[in-house]
């Protein structure tokens, strides 16, 4: 028989399935698709020439926006700029139209005879066009120098933005994109034990080779001589059925945290949950097997997106030809199930229950043959 209080502490509420959970507007450190809402202030000016230094990461972080507008900057200016000097040079000889020539007058360079015409004389030069209208005559010495300078700047342009764009292409974070967690948190029972549940899929069929999960729980803490710490950061051991490092991520896997007196969320219950104030941020570190290139992937789950008293839905299922299916339909739904009201009535109706199980056993074999008889009077029945 299962007592009163039993049966309060494993309640199931009404009500059966229910959707993934809405997004909460309230502020948080991470956002669910991973990125870091953290502001720097009052660095001091010295310290920006740190990215000059380090232009290459700085070019390759800012967005695509920008890039193309280096793209442009850096072809156009560098065209305008050469046609400035290839101006000068036609200008000083004597080249451009309206000038006094001569007699034996020798040009520089062949059709140049205004800005506009150098300005063409410079992109096809950068460019290798070539059209053939214009060229060097070859009796000046500065324009065969420039022409030489200008090649090579042109070849380190392209080098540098062509690298530029390979490199944001193929951003381990872009693979990150096709991994994907549940919009919410469940604890539930799991093993005979109290757990916070998650649940992360794998949304290409490449593996990431040497996986690893992990959390960080944040939340303000004041130390006993009275310090406010924001942001003190807990670690969060999670595991799988099939390990906790060097997973199989070949299908969606559902990570749990045995809640025990080791955990941070042994004081919570199903009533105080709603009311806390922290972020569980969780990552997966991985190396991409078509790129060789080692991605992170994180989310933050804050109390009002961890359901007290939900299970996920099963989302694996076998085809009658065999093969696997994952239903990404029911991936962030879950279902009511019977989950203790916090971890103290767990624990309590789990000694109760063990207590009443010791005292119901028996220590011998029950001989249902065995009458017991009471002797009143002693009877000497021996004889001499």
């Amino acid at each position: 028989m299962v007592s009163v209080r039993s049966s309060r502490m494993f309640q199931l509420p009404r009500g059966h399935v229910k959707p993934a959970g809405h997004r909460s507007c309230k502020t948080r450190l991470v956002t669910k698709d991973g990125r870091c809402n953290i502001e720097f202030g009052n660095i001091e000016y010295s310290n920006h020439f740190a990215y000059l230094v380090d232009f290459w990461t700085t070019f390759v972080e800012i967005r695509w926006r920008f890039v193309l507008l280096l793209f442009v900057a850096s072809f156009t200016g560098s065209w305008f700029i050469f046609s400035l000097l290839w101006y000068w040079i036609a200008k000083s000889n004597g080249d451009l139209t309206g000038q006094n020539r001569t007699d034996g007058h020798v040009q520089c360079i062949d059709n140049v005879n205004g800005l506009t015409t150098a300005f063409l004389y410079s992109l096809e030069t950068q460019t290798t066009i070539g059209y053939g209208g214009r060229a060097l005559t070859g009796h000046c010495a500065g324009t065969v120098a420039l022409i030489i300078i200008q090649s090579l700047i042109g070849v380190f342009i392209n080098c540098f933005m062509c690298g530029v764009i390979l490199a944001k292409i193929s951003l381990p974070k872009k693979r990150a994109k096709t991994v994907t967690f549940s919009n919410t948190a469940v604890i539930c029972l799991k093993k005979g034990s109290l757990c916070l549940l998650i649940r992360v899929a794998n949304l290409r069929k490449t593996l990431l080779i040497g996986s690893q999960i992990y959390g960080k729980l944040l939340r303000t803490t004041i130390t006993p001589d009275g310090e406010t710490i924001i942001l003190d950061q807990v670690d969060i051991d999670f595991m799988v059925d099939a390990g906790k490092d060097n997973l199989f991520f070949v299908c969606p896997m559902t990570l749990y945290h045995v809640i025990d007196r080791s955990s941070p969320f042994y004081e919570l219950s199903a009533d105080t949950l709603p009311q806390q104030d922290f972020e569980l941020v969780v990552f997966l570190d991985g190396t991409a097997e078509s790129t060789s290139s080692s991605c992170q992937v994180r989310t933050s789950y804050i109390p009002q997106e961890i359901q007290w008293g939900y299970s996920f839905l099963p989302i694996v299922s076998r085809t009658k030809t065999g093969k696997y299916r994952v239903d990404f339909s029911n991936f962030s739904k879950s279902v009511r199930v019977t989950t203790p009201h916090c971890i103290h009535c767990f624990e309590t109706d789990t000694d109760q229950r063990n207590h009443n199980s010791h005292n119901q056993q028996k220590t011998g074999i029950d001989n249902m043959g065995f009458q017991v008889i009471d002797i009143h009077d002693f009877v000497d029945i021996t004889k001499m």
